[in-house]
Formats: structure tokens, sequence, C-alpha cells
């Protein structure tokens, strides 16, 4: 089970969230400690308290694109973690550790996965992807299927996203999709489900979604404001208030802070406005 962490916003230091709580995502790179369906302290088949596979973070700023840096060492054991997060200021970026369900450990592998101005990452699975991974990937345009770097199933569905439209309608793109691939699933007998937890964005807002095949799916937190957050210690004193924070497990003990999102979610952040909506695949 992977982690990730997505922020929109005023401006910050990438570390006020990676680095600086108490539970920071670089914490959480060692000692996770949420399930991946209720958010109970234990591990089932499929969760990991360890995300050492790769990390990666990419961010917006001036640039019409945005920045990327990926790597295929532990975050704990790569001192660029945290130099980078400390001098890179955004109001809209995602970070991810991986904990490999499928695809070897390689750079190109690593979350989130790039197309021009998007952005994308991933905590779930496709099952039995090796089975349906030549079927999809088929179809995929010539200058989507180029890009295609690595072998997760995560840099798949985003290009068959893109493919079916995510840029022009980004929950639809995702909604058709997942249809998509649940059609696929089920042409092949695989009895296995599919898990979304996702994060995307195209430099002017973040999308995300909860969704799974078998109603397990992967955790997926909302922050519900920022000002109890600064009680705990003084990690977060720069986080504002107008700050929005998706991710796959809180930063902090205080079960307050958090609003977990329900399964079949969508939620749209646009500048301070919030919207969640149902999810549901399209056929």
């Amino acid at each position: 089970m992977c982690r990730w962490l997505a922020y929109s916003g005023p401006e910050i230091y990438m570390d006020t969230l990676l680095v600086k709580p108490e539970h920071s995502l670089l914490m959480q790179s060692r000692f996770a400690r949420e399930n991946y369906v209720t958010g109970l302290s234990n591990f089932p088949d499929g969760a990991f308290p360890t995300n050492g596979d790769g990390f990666g973070f990419g961010w917006y700023g001036e640039q019409p694109f945005p920045g990327l840096y990926r790597e295929l060492r532990p975050a704990w054991s790569d001192e660029n973690f945290t130099n980078l997060a400390r001098t890179i200021k955004s109001g809209l970026f995602l970070a991810h550790l991986r904990a490999a369900y499928d695809g070897v450990v390689q750079r190109s592998n690593s979350h989130p996965f790039k197309y021009h101005n998007w952005l994308f990452q991933h905590n779930g699975e496709v099952s039995d992807f090796h089975l349906l991974r030549r079927e999809l990937m088929l179809e995929l345009r010539p200058n989507l299927f180029n890009h295609i770097l690595g072998t997760t199933d995560t840099e798949v569905c985003f290009f068959l996203a893109l493919e079916l439209g995510m840029q022009d309608d980004p929950k639809l793109g995702l909604e058709r999709m997942t249809g998509r691939i649940e059609r696929a699933r089920r042409a092949h007998g695989i009895a296995g489900p599919f898990r979304l937890t996702c994060a995307a964005s195209d430099g002017e807002a973040l999308f995300a979604v909860r969704y799974s095949s078998d109603n397990q799916s992967k955790t997926l937190y909302l922050n519900q404001g920022t000002a109890a957050l600064r009680q705990i210690e003084s990690s977060t004193d720069e986080l504002p208030d107008e700050g929005h924070i998706i991710l796959s497990e809180p930063l902090d003990d205080c079960t307050q802070n958090w609003l977990l999102l329900e399964e079949s979610s969508f939620i749209e952040i646009r500048g301070a406005k919030v919207k969640i909506s149902d999810f549901e695949p399209k056929e």
C-alpha cells in the first residue's frame, strides 16, 4: 500500500507537510499506521507499514508545466527528499511514497507521472494487470503511448484516462477509464479487484478519487481546516487556513482534523472551492 499527499492553497514550502508534521509523509515512509479501508491501525493483506520502493513529488510554479523529482530509493535514505522539500515553495503539489504491488523498483515507476501540464499518482492496484496491459495500452494513440516509460498499472491508468477525455472533463475521463478497466476485468474473468485511490492535477485544480470494485478502497482523507493542526506543535505554523490537503493517512492523531471520504467519491478543489460528488464507472 502506497502513501500520498496532495496540497492546494496559498504557497508554502513543501516541507511544511512532507517533513515537519508529527506524522509527516516522510515519517509514513517507515512507520505508516493505517489499513487500507477503515483507517484502523493494523495491516491486512496488501497493506504495508513501510513504503520504501521509491518516491517522488511534482509541483507547480511559474512555468506552465510542473516540476518533477522521482527516485527509486526509499525517502528515508535520500537526503534530496528533505533538501528539496525545504527549498521548493508551491501552492499546488503532489507527493508519493511507493510500496510496489506490481512493476519493478525503478525510477520510471515512481509516482507522480507527468504529461504536459498534468500530474497523476495512485494508491491501489489493477489485479492481474499483466493479463490486461497489452489490451489497454493498444487503446492509446501513439502520441500518448510513446510517453509511457515504466511498467506500472498506474501509468497505464493515467494515460488511458487522458485518452478517454480527462483533459476536457477530469471526472468523466476518470470514470471512463475506470469503466474500461472494469469491463476488461470481467472479460478476462479476473476475480481480484480494481482499487483506485488517486490524485491528479492540471495545474489549475486538484482532483481525487476513492473507488474500488469490491468496496474496499484504500483510505483517502480531506483536512477539516488547518487551524487545529497548529495546536499539536509548531511544525505546521506556516500552514495557511485556506490550504486544502488530500492524503492517504493523517498527519496527526486528532481525528477531528480529518474527513474520511466515502467509497466511490470524487473530489475537486479549485481555489477555495471544494466539491465532493459521487464517482461511478462509465462503460
